[in-house]
This record gives C-alpha cells, sequence and structure tokens, in this order.
C-alpha cells in the first residue's frame, strides 16, 4: 500500500478489511493480558486463538494471518514454543509481531529478546522506550514491565535498529514513533488512562497483529494499528471516570469506530 496517502482513509480501510477478512491471530502471550488481547482481537473483527502447547504452536502458526509473541510472564517452555511457532511462521510467511515486555529488566529477558531477534524474522517489534532502548543496545531502563527513561533521540534510535534488524520498529508513548528503516512515522492519537490499565501495550500488540494479517506493508499496518487503538482510547477516555470503567469503554470502542471517525480522528505524521 502506498502511505503517501490520507492515514485516516487508509486506516479506516484497513480497518474495514479487517471485519471482511477476519484473520486468524495466534497469540502466545502472558497470563496477565491473555483475556484483554483475546477481546481486544474480537472486538476490532479479528479471530484470536490462545495457544502456548509446544506441540501445536507450529500447526497452529502455519494457518495464522500473523502470529504475536508476548513473553511478559516469562518461562523457559514457552519461549522454547515461541521460537518454534516463529520458525513456522518465518516459513510459511506469515508476519510476527513481537512485543518485548520488560526486556531491560532481568538478564532471561534480555536473553530472551536476543535470541528472538537472533533466530526469527521479525515483522514488527512494538515496545516502550525502555524495552526498544535495551533490546537496541543503545540503553534502556525498565522498572518491571514500565519504562522507566525515555531515549535521548528515540527517532534515531528506532530508524537505526529498524535497519539492522530489516523489521518494523515501533516505540510507544506519548507520541508513537515507528520506522522500517527509511521511512519514520509519528502517532498522535491515545489517552493518559492508557497508563492506568495492566495489558494496554499488550493490547495494542494484539492490534498491529490483526493489521499486519491484511496489509503486507507492516510499516504501514503498524502505524494504522497504533492510531486506530489511540483513538479508541480517546473515544473511551471521554466517557469514563476511572480504569475500570475506561478498560471496557475502550473494548467498546474498538468496536463500534466507524469509517467516519477514523478517518477524521487519526493524527499522524509522516517524519522521514
Amino acid at each position: 500500500m502506498n502511505a503517501t496517502g490520507n492515514w485516516g482513509t487508509i486506516t479506516a480501510d484497513l480497518a474495514v478489511r479487517i471485519r471482511q477478512q477476519r484473520p486468524l491471530i495466534h497469540h502466545i502471550t502472558n497470563y496477565v493480558v491473555m483475556n484483554d488481547t483475546a477481546n481486544a482481537t474480537l472486538a476490532i473483527g479479528a479471530s484470536p486463538v490462545m495457544a502456548h502447547a509446544l506441540e501445536e504452536v507450529a500447526e497452529l502458526a502455519q494457518i495464522a494471518g500473523a502470529l504475536v509473541l508476548n513473553p511478559g510472564t516469562l518461562s523457559t517452555d514457552w519461549v522454547e514454543a515461541m521460537l518454534v511457532a516463529g520458525k513456522q511462521a518465518n516459513a510459511v510467511g506469515v508476519p510476527i509481531v513481537y512485543d518485548p515486555v520488560g526486556v531491560g529488566a532481568t538478564r532471561l529477558r534480555n536473553e530472551t529478546g536476543a535470541r528472538f531477534l537472533r533466530e526469527l524474522d521479525l515483522a514488527v517489534i512494538r515496545g516502550n522506550a525502555g524495552e526498544i532502548g535495551a533490546l537496541s543496545g543503545v540503553g534502556g531502563m525498565v522498572r518491571g514491565v514500565d519504562s522507566a527513561a525515555d531515549l535521548e533521540d528515540a527517532q534515531a534510535v528506532v530508524a537505526a535498529f529498524a535497519r539492522r534488524q530489516k523489521s518494523v520498529v515501533a516505540i510507544t508513548g506519548a507520541l508513537d514513533l515507528l520506522s522500517d528503516g527509511q521511512r519514520v512515522v509519528g502517532v498522535d492519537n491515545g489517552h493518559p488512562m492508557l497508563q492506568n490499565i495492566t495489558g494496554s501495550g499488550c493490547m495494542v500488540t494484539a492490534v498491529i497483529g490483526a493489521f499486519c494479517a491484511v496489509e503486507e506493508d507492516y510499516l504501514v499496518a503498524a502505524a494504522a494499528a497504533l492510531a486506530y487503538y489511540g483513538l479508541a482510547a480517546e473515544v473511551a477516555g471521554g466517557k469514563t471516570k476511572g480504569p475500570g470503567s475506561f478498560r471496557t469503554a475502550l473494548l467498546d470502542a474498538l468496536y463500534q469506530l466507524t469509517p467516519d471517525q477514523v478517518a477524521q480522528g487519526v493524527r499522524m505524521v509522516s517524519l522521514v
């Protein structure tokens, strides 16, 4: 897809495409967010399968529209299952979206991230500034699964890391930054309440997976997914007063956004 057109129209068209095609999204994800990511995937019109058994992950990855890897509640068995699924996805051309939850916090998470970068071809890597800084090797501080420090030049980091990995890299924050190593895009949709619920980043990674299943230009797909999710958060935030009701309203907004709302509400800019 040519991303020189109107980003709002592009995002709206991709959202419609997801509902028409209902792609199967294979998630190997963490216990904390499994239900939320499945519901977010359903809300935008895709079909989630949450499966991590080593005996079946390769078979499922082969038939999925995208594979989402999220080792938030890390175990060595799940890492091996993710690698098996990922290698099968690579073999048949299924895009992999990787969420490096907590990389930079422990040696196990750092070693796992390094293995994924080394052994898998990743379509999209999405994390906060601390995670992407640590994963890329430029330095990043992570406290639990939260970013504790911003990168000095996030735009340069995201572009350089994307070039090195031959992947789309997304740093999410107040302004989301994405690059495929050549192009850099900024997404300005979102709401502060996202910081007050668990799994908000994991849910947007799931949404990216669904968009990648219907659009082979993964920079366009990831940027559109972030804008769509951020716009849904804005709608939800305008209706609620606390994190409990916001979570419910966010799912409703992901489900209810119309093409016109998306076309008019997306705030995205091509930076390079």
